[in-house]
Protein backbone atom coordinates (compact mmCIF):
# COMPACT_ATOMS: atom_id res chain seq x y z
CA UNK A 1 0.00 0.00 0.00
CA UNK A 2 1.46 3.46 -0.92
CA UNK A 3 2.35 6.01 1.56
CA UNK A 4 0.10 8.98 1.44
CA UNK A 5 3.13 11.37 0.30
CA UNK A 6 3.19 9.33 -2.66
CA UNK A 7 0.52 11.06 -4.39
CA UNK A 8 1.50 14.36 -3.46
CA UNK A 9 1.88 16.89 -6.91
CA UNK A 10 1.55 20.22 -5.46
CA UNK A 11 1.72 22.35 -2.65
CA UNK A 12 -1.85 22.66 -2.61
CA UNK A 13 -1.83 19.11 -2.11
CA UNK A 14 0.78 19.14 1.22
CA UNK A 15 -1.76 21.63 3.06
CA UNK A 16 -5.12 19.01 2.22
CA UNK A 17 -2.68 17.25 4.51
CA UNK A 18 -0.94 19.01 7.05
CA UNK A 19 -3.66 21.59 8.11
CA UNK A 20 -1.60 22.47 11.08
CA UNK A 21 0.74 25.68 9.76
CA UNK A 22 -0.96 29.21 9.89
CA UNK A 23 -0.15 31.94 7.25
CA UNK A 24 3.27 33.30 8.64
CA UNK A 25 4.28 29.64 8.03
CA UNK A 26 2.29 29.14 4.45
CA UNK A 27 4.09 32.29 3.33
CA UNK A 28 7.48 30.59 4.01
CA UNK A 29 7.08 27.39 2.76
CA UNK A 30 5.07 29.41 -0.38
CA UNK A 31 8.51 30.70 -0.93
CA UNK A 32 10.02 27.66 -0.71
CA UNK A 33 8.25 25.68 -2.84
CA UNK A 34 7.84 28.56 -5.88
CA UNK A 35 11.99 28.50 -5.61
CA UNK A 36 12.06 24.94 -5.80
CA UNK A 37 9.72 25.08 -9.00
CA UNK A 38 12.62 27.18 -10.86
CA UNK A 39 14.95 25.07 -9.91
CA UNK A 40 14.05 22.04 -11.20
CA UNK A 41 13.58 23.30 -14.52
CA UNK A 42 16.78 23.39 -15.29
CA UNK A 43 17.43 20.13 -13.34
CA UNK A 44 16.37 16.39 -14.06
CA UNK A 45 16.10 13.22 -12.58
CA UNK A 46 17.72 9.97 -14.13
CA UNK A 47 13.88 8.07 -13.57
CA UNK A 48 11.98 11.02 -15.56
CA UNK A 49 10.26 12.28 -12.63
CA UNK A 50 9.53 15.93 -12.24
CA UNK A 51 12.46 16.87 -9.90
CA UNK A 52 10.53 18.59 -7.56
CA UNK A 53 8.39 16.03 -6.34
CA UNK A 54 10.70 14.36 -4.17
CA UNK A 55 11.71 17.22 -1.72
CA UNK A 56 8.01 17.72 -1.94
CA UNK A 57 7.15 14.37 -0.63
CA UNK A 58 10.41 14.67 1.62
CA UNK A 59 8.86 18.24 3.17
CA UNK A 60 5.62 15.98 3.54
CA UNK A 61 7.46 13.23 5.95
CA UNK A 62 8.82 15.53 8.08
CA UNK A 63 5.63 17.50 8.19
CA UNK A 64 3.78 14.37 9.56
CA UNK A 65 6.59 14.66 12.66
CA UNK A 66 4.49 18.66 12.82
CA UNK A 67 7.75 19.90 12.30
CA UNK A 68 8.81 24.09 12.13
CA UNK A 69 8.04 25.76 9.21
CA UNK A 70 12.33 26.04 8.70
CA UNK A 71 12.53 22.26 8.53
CA UNK A 72 10.02 22.24 6.16
CA UNK A 73 11.36 24.73 4.05
CA UNK A 74 15.31 22.74 4.36
CA UNK A 75 13.34 19.69 3.38
CA UNK A 76 11.94 21.42 0.56
CA UNK A 77 15.46 22.86 -0.48
CA UNK A 78 17.80 20.15 0.54
CA UNK A 79 19.03 19.31 -3.04
CA UNK A 80 19.39 23.10 -3.78
CA UNK A 81 22.48 25.94 -3.51
CA UNK A 82 22.94 29.03 -2.43
CA UNK A 83 19.59 29.31 -0.65
CA UNK A 84 21.15 31.18 3.08
CA UNK A 85 20.71 34.88 1.34
CA UNK A 86 16.97 34.14 0.05
CA UNK A 87 15.66 31.83 3.20
CA UNK A 88 17.92 32.90 6.35
CA UNK A 89 21.23 31.39 8.03
CA UNK A 90 19.38 28.80 9.90
CA UNK A 91 17.75 27.14 6.80
CA UNK A 92 20.87 27.57 5.08
CA UNK A 93 22.96 25.50 7.26
CA UNK A 94 20.14 22.87 7.55
CA UNK A 95 20.92 22.27 3.46
CA UNK A 96 24.22 23.10 3.52
CA UNK A 97 24.39 20.17 6.10
CA UNK A 98 22.40 17.86 4.48
CA UNK A 99 24.02 18.52 1.08
CA UNK A 100 27.68 17.66 2.26
CA UNK A 101 26.20 14.38 3.84
CA UNK A 102 24.19 13.35 0.41
CA UNK A 103 27.49 13.88 -1.47
CA UNK A 104 29.41 11.32 0.99
CA UNK A 105 29.70 7.86 -0.14
CA UNK A 106 28.49 6.17 2.78
CA UNK A 107 29.61 2.44 2.40
CA UNK A 108 29.72 1.00 6.01
CA UNK A 109 31.92 -2.09 5.04
CA UNK A 110 34.61 0.07 4.04
CA UNK A 111 36.53 1.67 6.73
CA UNK A 112 38.24 3.87 4.35
CA UNK A 113 34.85 5.50 4.32
CA UNK A 114 34.48 5.46 7.89
CA UNK A 115 35.69 9.26 8.06
CA UNK A 116 32.08 9.33 5.71
CA UNK A 117 30.21 8.49 8.41
CA UNK A 118 31.81 10.33 10.79
CA UNK A 119 31.27 13.85 8.78
CA UNK A 120 27.05 12.28 8.68
CA UNK A 121 26.79 12.42 12.33
CA UNK A 122 29.19 15.07 13.67
CA UNK A 123 26.52 17.27 11.58
CA UNK A 124 23.91 16.20 13.97
CA UNK A 125 26.04 18.63 17.11
CA UNK A 126 26.00 21.30 14.77
CA UNK A 127 21.77 20.83 14.50
CA UNK A 128 20.17 17.75 14.65
CA UNK A 129 17.56 18.89 12.13
CA UNK A 130 19.98 18.46 9.17
CA UNK A 131 19.84 14.61 10.00
CA UNK A 132 15.85 14.41 10.34
CA UNK A 133 15.99 16.22 6.88
CA UNK A 134 18.24 13.36 5.66
CA UNK A 135 16.26 10.75 7.17
CA UNK A 136 13.35 11.81 5.18
CA UNK A 137 15.00 11.81 2.25
CA UNK A 138 15.88 8.37 2.70
CA UNK A 139 12.93 6.73 3.69
CA UNK A 140 11.33 8.45 0.47
CA UNK A 141 14.23 7.24 -1.48
CA UNK A 142 13.51 3.75 0.07
CA UNK A 143 9.84 4.08 -1.28
CA UNK A 144 11.24 4.61 -4.85
CA UNK A 145 13.87 1.53 -4.61
CA UNK A 146 12.50 -0.72 -7.09
CA UNK A 147 13.49 2.35 -9.80
CA UNK A 148 16.92 0.67 -9.32
CA UNK A 149 18.82 -2.03 -10.64
CA UNK A 150 19.12 -5.02 -8.06
CA UNK A 151 22.25 -4.68 -6.82
CA UNK A 152 21.93 -1.15 -6.45
CA UNK A 153 18.70 -1.81 -4.38
CA UNK A 154 20.34 -4.18 -1.82
CA UNK A 155 23.47 -2.15 -1.48
CA UNK A 156 21.37 0.99 -0.59
CA UNK A 157 19.17 -1.18 1.71
CA UNK A 158 21.91 -2.27 3.81
CA UNK A 159 23.08 0.63 4.27
CA UNK A 160 19.85 1.83 5.60
CA UNK A 161 19.66 -1.41 8.04
CA UNK A 162 22.90 -0.99 9.10
CA UNK A 163 22.99 3.23 9.77
CA UNK A 164 19.97 4.54 8.85
CA UNK A 165 17.55 2.89 10.69
CA UNK A 166 19.48 2.28 14.42
CA UNK A 167 20.42 5.89 13.93
CA UNK A 168 16.41 6.14 13.42
CA UNK A 169 16.06 4.36 16.51
CA UNK A 170 18.68 6.16 18.66
CA UNK A 171 16.89 9.54 17.84
CA UNK A 172 13.63 7.72 19.37
CA UNK A 173 11.89 7.40 15.91
CA UNK A 174 10.04 4.42 15.97
CA UNK A 175 7.67 4.98 13.19
CA UNK A 176 10.09 6.06 10.58
CA UNK A 177 12.46 3.94 11.83
CA UNK A 178 10.02 0.28 11.38
CA UNK A 179 8.94 1.47 7.92
CA UNK A 180 13.00 1.54 6.75
CA UNK A 181 13.80 -1.81 8.55
CA UNK A 182 10.66 -3.20 6.54
CA UNK A 183 11.73 -1.81 3.19
CA UNK A 184 15.37 -2.53 3.83
CA UNK A 185 14.35 -6.51 4.44
CA UNK A 186 12.09 -6.15 1.39
CA UNK A 187 15.40 -5.85 -0.68
CA UNK A 188 17.89 -7.14 1.61
CA UNK A 189 15.88 -10.83 1.64
CA UNK A 190 12.98 -10.70 -0.47
CA UNK A 191 12.04 -14.09 0.22
CA UNK A 192 11.61 -13.80 4.26
CA UNK A 193 9.81 -10.46 3.52
CA UNK A 194 7.28 -12.53 1.41
CA UNK A 195 6.92 -15.15 3.97
CA UNK A 196 6.33 -12.96 7.00
CA UNK A 197 3.84 -10.70 4.44
CA UNK A 198 2.14 -13.88 3.63
CA UNK A 199 1.35 -14.86 7.27
CA UNK A 200 0.69 -11.87 8.19
CA UNK A 201 -2.17 -11.42 5.60
CA UNK A 202 -3.06 -14.94 6.34
CA UNK A 203 -3.94 -14.64 10.08
CA UNK A 204 -5.12 -11.01 9.23
CA UNK A 205 -9.15 -12.30 10.73
CA UNK A 206 -8.29 -14.59 13.20
CA UNK A 207 -6.12 -11.71 14.47
CA UNK A 208 -8.30 -9.47 14.36
CA UNK A 209 -11.32 -11.47 16.07
CA UNK A 210 -8.80 -12.74 18.90
CA UNK A 211 -7.79 -8.88 19.75
CA UNK A 212 -11.14 -7.23 19.18
CA UNK A 213 -12.02 -9.74 22.24
CA UNK A 214 -8.59 -8.51 24.43
CA UNK A 215 -9.52 -4.93 23.65
CA UNK A 216 -13.47 -5.27 24.81
CA UNK A 217 -12.25 -6.93 28.12
CA UNK A 218 -9.58 -3.85 28.53
CA UNK A 219 -12.49 -1.55 28.18
CA UNK A 220 -14.79 -3.28 29.72
CA UNK A 221 -12.71 -3.51 33.54
CA UNK A 222 -11.28 0.24 32.42
CA UNK A 223 -15.07 1.46 32.59
CA UNK A 224 -15.68 0.03 36.08
CA UNK A 225 -12.63 2.11 37.54
CA UNK A 226 -14.11 5.20 34.64
CA UNK A 227 -10.56 5.55 33.52
CA UNK A 228 -10.94 7.30 29.70
CA UNK A 229 -8.88 5.10 27.03
CA UNK A 230 -8.32 4.21 23.57
CA UNK A 231 -6.95 1.19 22.39
CA UNK A 232 -5.25 0.28 19.13
CA UNK A 233 -4.24 -3.12 17.40
CA UNK A 234 -1.50 -4.38 15.37
CA UNK A 235 0.53 -7.03 13.97
CA UNK A 236 4.79 -6.28 14.61
CA UNK A 237 6.53 -4.88 11.71
CA UNK A 238 8.10 -7.45 9.01
CA UNK A 239 11.63 -6.65 10.58
CA UNK A 240 10.87 -7.30 14.25
CA UNK A 241 9.25 -10.62 13.51
CA UNK A 242 12.05 -11.32 10.82
CA UNK A 243 14.80 -10.65 14.03
CA UNK A 244 12.70 -13.07 16.04
CA UNK A 245 12.97 -16.14 13.48
CA UNK A 246 16.72 -15.15 13.00
CA UNK A 247 17.31 -14.86 16.95
CA UNK A 248 15.03 -18.16 17.85
CA UNK A 249 15.86 -20.18 14.73
CA UNK A 250 11.89 -20.24 13.87
CA UNK A 251 9.90 -20.28 10.94
CA UNK A 252 7.39 -17.90 10.59
CA UNK A 253 4.33 -19.61 11.56
CA UNK A 254 6.28 -21.10 14.50
CA UNK A 255 6.55 -17.20 16.22
CA UNK A 256 3.63 -16.92 18.22
CA UNK A 257 4.31 -13.14 20.25
CA UNK A 258 3.16 -11.48 17.02
CA UNK A 259 0.54 -9.08 18.21
CA UNK A 260 0.35 -5.60 20.15
CA UNK A 261 -1.89 -3.53 21.67
CA UNK A 262 -1.32 0.11 22.44
CA UNK A 263 -3.62 1.92 25.29
CA UNK A 264 -3.44 5.30 25.41
CA UNK A 265 -4.49 7.36 28.93
CA UNK A 266 -5.50 10.57 30.15
CA UNK A 267 -2.89 10.82 32.58
CA UNK A 268 0.48 8.95 34.14
CA UNK A 269 -1.94 7.68 37.10
CA UNK A 270 -3.77 6.05 34.30
CA UNK A 271 -1.25 4.49 32.79
CA UNK A 272 -0.45 2.59 36.23
CA UNK A 273 -4.16 1.72 36.90
CA UNK A 274 -4.58 -0.03 33.66
CA UNK A 275 -1.12 -2.22 34.46
CA UNK A 276 -2.79 -3.22 37.17
CA UNK A 277 -5.96 -3.87 35.17
CA UNK A 278 -4.11 -5.93 32.29
CA UNK A 279 -2.93 -8.30 34.90
CA UNK A 280 -5.29 -9.22 36.64
CA UNK A 281 -7.17 -10.09 33.12
CA UNK A 282 -4.22 -12.26 32.17
CA UNK A 283 -0.79 -13.89 33.79
CA UNK A 284 1.59 -11.33 32.85
CA UNK A 285 4.74 -13.65 31.68
CA UNK A 286 7.93 -13.74 33.63
CA UNK A 287 10.32 -11.13 33.23
CA UNK A 288 8.30 -8.94 30.11
CA UNK A 289 7.14 -6.03 32.63
CA UNK A 290 9.30 -2.49 31.74
CA UNK A 291 8.63 0.70 33.51
CA UNK A 292 10.03 3.18 31.02
CA UNK A 293 7.70 5.83 32.56
CA UNK A 294 9.53 5.64 35.93
CA UNK A 295 12.64 5.08 34.37
CA UNK A 296 12.76 6.81 30.26
CA UNK A 297 14.74 5.70 27.84
CA UNK A 298 17.85 8.31 26.84
CA UNK A 299 15.92 9.49 24.03
CA UNK A 300 13.10 9.84 25.99
CA UNK A 301 10.99 7.13 24.93
CA UNK A 302 8.47 6.68 27.90
CA UNK A 303 5.72 3.62 28.03
CA UNK A 304 4.95 0.50 29.83
CA UNK A 305 5.12 -2.22 28.23
CA UNK A 306 4.23 -5.98 29.57
CA UNK A 307 3.33 -9.98 27.86
CA UNK A 308 0.74 -11.66 29.24
CA UNK A 309 -0.70 -14.64 27.81
CA UNK A 310 -4.20 -14.29 26.35
CA UNK A 311 -6.39 -17.39 25.54
CA UNK A 312 -3.04 -19.68 25.31
CA UNK A 313 -0.84 -17.07 22.74
CA UNK A 314 1.28 -14.37 24.06
CA UNK A 315 0.27 -10.70 23.55
CA UNK A 316 2.39 -7.74 23.95
CA UNK A 317 0.49 -4.49 25.63
CA UNK A 318 2.24 -0.79 25.96
CA UNK A 319 0.70 1.58 27.53
CA UNK A 320 1.24 5.41 27.69
CA UNK A 321 -0.18 9.06 27.64
CA UNK A 322 -0.66 10.81 24.20
CA UNK A 323 2.31 12.93 24.81
CA UNK A 324 4.09 9.89 25.78
CA UNK A 325 2.78 8.04 22.26
CA UNK A 326 4.37 11.52 20.67
CA UNK A 327 7.82 11.20 22.02
CA UNK A 328 7.81 7.42 21.17
CA UNK A 329 6.75 7.79 17.39
CA UNK A 330 8.86 11.26 16.52
CA UNK A 331 11.51 10.90 18.99
CA UNK A 332 13.36 14.24 19.00
CA UNK A 333 11.51 15.52 15.77
CA UNK A 334 8.58 16.12 18.59
CA UNK A 335 10.87 18.84 20.48
CA UNK A 336 10.45 20.81 17.60
CA UNK A 337 6.23 20.89 16.97
CA UNK A 338 5.07 24.45 16.95
CA UNK A 339 3.01 25.81 19.85
CA UNK A 340 0.46 27.95 18.40
CA UNK A 341 0.99 31.66 19.98
CA UNK A 342 4.11 30.91 21.77
CA UNK A 343 7.75 30.45 20.39
CA UNK A 344 9.37 27.35 19.07
CA UNK A 345 10.21 25.00 22.00
CA UNK A 346 14.20 23.65 21.26
CA UNK A 347 15.53 20.52 21.76
CA UNK A 348 18.40 20.86 24.48
CA UNK A 349 20.73 18.87 22.64
CA UNK A 350 22.82 18.60 26.27
CA UNK A 351 19.74 16.13 27.44
CA UNK A 352 20.80 13.64 24.08
CA UNK A 353 23.20 10.83 25.06
CA UNK A 354 24.20 10.19 20.72
CA UNK A 355 25.26 13.90 20.80
CA UNK A 356 26.96 13.58 24.39
CA UNK A 357 28.88 10.78 22.90
CA UNK A 358 29.24 12.69 19.26
CA UNK A 359 30.78 15.67 21.41
CA UNK A 360 33.32 13.14 23.40
CA UNK A 361 34.46 11.34 19.63
CA UNK A 362 34.65 14.37 17.87
CA UNK A 363 37.14 14.96 20.88
CA UNK A 364 39.22 12.02 20.57
CA UNK A 365 41.96 11.37 18.37
CA UNK A 366 41.11 8.15 16.55
CA UNK A 367 42.17 6.55 13.57
CA UNK A 368 38.78 5.40 11.10
CA UNK A 369 38.97 1.46 12.17
CA UNK A 370 38.72 2.78 15.73
CA UNK A 371 36.12 5.22 14.96
CA UNK A 372 34.36 2.66 12.50
CA UNK A 373 33.95 0.01 15.18
CA UNK A 374 32.56 2.33 18.05
CA UNK A 375 30.41 3.91 15.60
CA UNK A 376 28.87 0.59 15.01
CA UNK A 377 29.07 -0.84 18.39
CA UNK A 378 28.24 2.27 20.22
CA UNK A 379 26.20 4.65 18.50
CA UNK A 380 24.53 2.69 16.11
CA UNK A 381 24.53 -0.74 18.09
CA UNK A 382 22.13 -2.30 20.24
CA UNK A 383 21.86 -0.54 24.04
CA UNK A 384 20.99 -2.08 27.21
CA UNK A 385 19.88 0.23 30.26
CA UNK A 386 20.83 -0.15 33.33
CA UNK A 387 20.65 1.69 37.01
CA UNK A 388 22.83 3.13 39.62
CA UNK A 389 21.21 2.52 43.14
CA UNK A 390 19.96 5.69 43.03
CA UNK A 391 18.19 5.37 40.03
CA UNK A 392 19.97 6.99 37.48
CA UNK A 393 19.83 5.58 34.23
CA UNK A 394 22.74 4.44 31.74
CA UNK A 395 22.85 3.47 28.65
CA UNK A 396 25.62 1.29 27.58
CA UNK A 397 26.18 -0.42 24.54
CA UNK A 398 25.13 -4.43 25.03
CA UNK A 399 27.46 -6.98 26.02
CA UNK A 400 28.83 -3.99 28.84
CA UNK A 401 30.54 -4.72 31.57
CA UNK A 402 30.61 -3.50 35.18
CA UNK A 403 33.89 -1.97 34.10
CA UNK A 404 32.36 -0.49 31.24
CA UNK A 405 29.36 0.64 33.99
CA UNK A 406 32.02 2.18 36.25
CA UNK A 407 33.82 4.08 33.54
CA UNK A 408 30.85 5.94 32.75
CA UNK A 409 30.61 7.16 36.15
CA UNK A 410 33.74 8.51 36.61
CA UNK A 411 37.01 7.43 35.28
CA UNK A 412 38.60 7.17 39.10
CA UNK A 413 35.62 4.68 39.85
CA UNK A 414 36.89 2.78 36.96
CA UNK A 415 40.53 2.58 37.64
CA UNK A 416 39.54 1.50 41.62
CA UNK A 417 37.17 -1.07 40.37
CA UNK A 418 37.64 -3.91 42.79
CA UNK A 419 34.03 -5.77 42.40
CA UNK A 420 30.45 -5.55 41.55
CA UNK A 421 26.66 -6.44 42.33
CA UNK A 422 24.12 -6.54 40.29
CA UNK A 423 20.76 -6.31 42.11
CA UNK A 424 22.60 -7.02 45.29
CA UNK A 425 24.75 -10.37 44.04
CA UNK A 426 28.02 -10.27 43.33
CA UNK A 427 28.75 -10.69 39.82
CA UNK A 428 32.06 -11.04 37.62
CA UNK A 429 33.70 -8.12 36.51
CA UNK A 430 33.75 -9.34 33.17
CA UNK A 431 29.99 -10.68 32.68
CA UNK A 432 27.48 -9.05 30.71
CA UNK A 433 25.32 -7.01 32.23
CA UNK A 434 21.84 -7.06 31.58
CA UNK A 435 18.93 -5.05 31.00
CA UNK A 436 17.30 -2.94 34.05
CA UNK A 437 19.96 -4.69 36.46
CA UNK A 438 21.03 -2.08 39.27
CA UNK A 439 24.83 -2.01 39.38
CA UNK A 440 26.67 -1.03 42.23
CA UNK A 441 30.45 -0.87 41.86
CA UNK A 442 32.99 -2.04 44.64
CA UNK A 443 36.30 -0.40 45.08
CA UNK A 444 39.55 0.04 46.73
CA UNK A 445 41.86 3.03 46.46
CA UNK A 446 44.95 0.60 46.22
CA UNK A 447 43.56 -1.13 43.15
CA UNK A 448 44.59 -0.05 39.76
CA UNK A 449 43.23 -1.47 35.79
CA UNK A 450 44.50 -4.29 34.62
CA UNK A 451 45.85 -5.81 30.93
CA UNK A 452 42.59 -8.11 31.98
CA UNK A 453 40.45 -5.93 32.48
CA UNK A 454 41.59 -4.34 28.80
CA UNK A 455 40.10 -7.96 27.49
CA UNK A 456 37.05 -7.64 28.92
CA UNK A 457 35.58 -3.96 28.84
CA UNK A 458 33.27 -2.87 25.63
CA UNK A 459 32.97 0.23 25.53
CA UNK A 460 35.46 2.93 23.88
CA UNK A 461 36.00 5.28 27.07
CA UNK A 462 37.13 2.16 29.29
CA UNK A 463 39.22 0.89 26.67
CA UNK A 464 40.77 3.77 26.15
CA UNK A 465 41.28 4.85 29.93
CA UNK A 466 42.21 1.52 30.43
CA UNK A 467 44.91 1.47 28.04
CA UNK A 468 46.45 4.79 28.79
CA UNK A 469 46.85 3.58 32.21
CA UNK A 470 49.15 0.73 31.69
CA UNK A 471 50.89 2.79 28.76
CA UNK A 472 52.09 5.24 31.51
CA UNK A 473 52.04 2.87 34.39
CA UNK A 474 52.95 -0.87 33.19
CA UNK A 475 56.64 -1.01 31.51
CA UNK A 476 55.99 -4.37 29.80
CA UNK A 477 52.31 -3.43 28.28
CA UNK A 478 53.37 -3.05 24.55
CA UNK A 479 49.19 -1.19 23.78
CA UNK A 480 48.33 -4.40 21.70
CA UNK A 481 44.57 -5.61 22.75
CA UNK A 482 44.43 -7.75 19.46
CA UNK A 483 44.69 -11.34 21.53
CA UNK A 484 42.61 -12.64 23.20
CA UNK A 485 42.75 -15.41 26.35
CA UNK A 486 43.50 -18.63 25.39
CA UNK A 487 40.78 -21.57 26.14
CA UNK A 488 42.21 -24.80 25.91
CA UNK A 489 39.73 -27.68 26.26
CA UNK A 490 41.72 -29.32 29.20
CA UNK A 491 43.80 -28.05 32.26
CA UNK A 492 47.44 -28.92 32.60
CA UNK A 493 48.15 -32.72 33.65
CA UNK A 494 48.15 -33.36 37.44
CA UNK A 495 52.09 -33.84 36.89
CA UNK A 496 52.34 -30.22 36.15
CA UNK A 497 50.30 -29.19 38.85
CA UNK A 498 52.16 -31.78 41.20
CA UNK A 499 55.03 -29.70 40.39
CA UNK A 500 54.13 -26.20 40.93
CA UNK A 501 53.05 -27.13 44.43
CA UNK A 502 56.37 -28.46 44.98
CA UNK A 503 57.51 -25.26 44.31
CA UNK A 504 56.19 -23.95 47.57
CA UNK A 505 57.03 -26.52 49.70
CA UNK A 506 58.02 -25.14 53.02
CA UNK A 507 54.35 -23.52 53.46
CA UNK A 508 51.78 -25.77 55.59
CA UNK A 509 48.14 -25.29 54.26
CA UNK A 510 45.78 -25.16 57.74
CA UNK A 511 42.72 -25.12 57.46
CA UNK A 512 41.17 -22.33 58.46
CA UNK A 513 38.91 -21.39 55.48
CA UNK A 514 40.17 -17.94 53.28
CA UNK A 515 38.48 -14.81 54.20
CA UNK A 516 38.73 -11.68 51.37
CA UNK A 517 37.33 -8.51 50.76
CA UNK A 518 35.86 -7.18 47.48
CA UNK A 519 35.82 -3.45 47.64
CA UNK A 520 34.75 -2.27 51.20
CA UNK A 521 32.70 -5.71 51.46
CA UNK A 522 34.37 -8.27 53.94
CA UNK A 523 34.13 -11.62 55.09
CA UNK A 524 33.41 -13.78 51.80
CA UNK A 525 33.79 -17.29 52.32
CA UNK A 526 35.80 -18.62 49.15
CA UNK A 527 37.78 -21.52 48.26
CA UNK A 528 41.83 -21.77 47.63
CA UNK A 529 42.93 -22.97 44.31
CA UNK A 530 45.58 -26.05 45.36
CA UNK A 531 47.51 -25.21 41.91
CA UNK A 532 48.83 -23.02 43.46
CA UNK A 533 48.10 -22.07 47.16
CA UNK A 534 47.67 -18.59 48.25
CA UNK A 535 48.48 -17.28 51.03
CA UNK A 536 48.06 -13.92 52.87
CA UNK A 537 50.58 -11.27 51.25
CA UNK A 538 50.48 -12.94 48.07
CA UNK A 539 48.08 -10.68 44.87
CA UNK A 540 45.41 -12.73 44.25
CA UNK A 541 42.63 -12.85 41.71
CA UNK A 542 39.38 -14.74 41.86
CA UNK A 543 37.51 -16.90 39.92
CA UNK A 544 33.51 -17.80 40.04
CA UNK A 545 33.08 -21.41 39.40
CA UNK A 546 30.51 -23.77 38.19
CA UNK A 547 28.90 -24.83 41.73
CA UNK A 548 32.08 -24.66 44.30
CA UNK A 549 32.04 -20.75 44.44
CA UNK A 550 34.79 -18.34 44.65
CA UNK A 551 37.99 -19.56 44.04
CA UNK A 552 41.45 -17.64 44.71
CA UNK A 553 44.32 -18.14 42.58
CA UNK A 554 47.54 -16.02 42.66
CA UNK A 555 47.83 -13.12 40.24
CA UNK A 556 50.20 -15.16 37.62
CA UNK A 557 48.79 -18.94 38.31
CA UNK A 558 49.41 -20.28 35.04
CA UNK A 559 46.89 -22.77 35.49
CA UNK A 560 43.93 -19.56 35.70
CA UNK A 561 44.20 -18.31 32.77
CA UNK A 562 43.86 -21.53 30.72
CA UNK A 563 40.25 -21.67 32.76
CA UNK A 564 37.72 -22.29 29.70
CA UNK A 565 35.70 -18.37 29.93
CA UNK A 566 37.84 -16.95 32.33
CA UNK A 567 38.08 -13.41 30.96
CA UNK A 568 33.90 -13.57 31.54
CA UNK A 569 33.92 -15.27 35.29
CA UNK A 570 37.02 -13.22 36.90
CA UNK A 571 36.25 -10.86 40.04
CA UNK A 572 39.46 -8.74 41.97
CA UNK A 573 39.74 -9.54 45.18
CA UNK A 574 42.13 -8.61 47.90
CA UNK A 575 42.75 -10.37 51.00
CA UNK A 576 40.61 -9.30 54.53
CA UNK A 577 43.01 -6.14 56.40
CA UNK A 578 43.29 -7.91 59.42
CA UNK A 579 46.24 -10.94 58.66
CA UNK A 580 45.25 -14.57 58.75
CA UNK A 581 47.58 -17.17 59.04
CA UNK A 582 46.95 -19.71 56.78
CA UNK A 583 50.20 -21.53 56.51
CA UNK A 584 52.74 -22.31 59.55
CA UNK A 585 56.95 -22.56 59.07
CA UNK A 586 58.29 -25.98 59.66
CA UNK A 587 59.48 -26.95 62.82
CA UNK A 588 63.02 -26.78 63.16
CA UNK A 589 63.74 -29.69 64.95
Amino acid sequence: MKAQDDFLQTIEDFYKIHTHYEDFEKAKINKAWEYLLEYSKTHERPCGESFELHPLRVASILAKSKLDADCIVAGLLHECEDVENLFGKEVGNIVKGACRITNLKIQNKTLQQADSVRKMLFAMIDDIRIILVKLADRLDRMRFLKNLSEEKQKSVATEVLEIWSPLANRLGMSSLKDELEDLGLKYTNPDAYEQIKRLVQLKKGERSVYLERAEKEIYKSAAKQNLEISISSRAKHFYSIYQKMRKRGKAPDEIYDLLALRIICKDTAACYSLIGIVHTLWKPMEGRFKDYIAMPKTNGYQSLHTTVMCEGFPLEIQIRTSEMHSVAEHGVASHWLYKKGKSKDSVSVENLSIINQLKALQAENKNDAELFAEIKDELLGDSIYVFTPQGDVRELPAGSTAIDFAYSIHSRIGETIVGAKADGNIIPLSAPLKNTQIIEILTNPQSHPTENQLHSVKTARARSKIRSWLLQNESNFSGNTAGTFETPKELPAQKEITSQKEEREGKDHSEEPIKIRIGDTTNFMVKSAKCCNPIYGDEIIGYVSRGRGLIIHRVGCDNFYRIPNVAERSVSVVWEEKPIILHKKKSQN
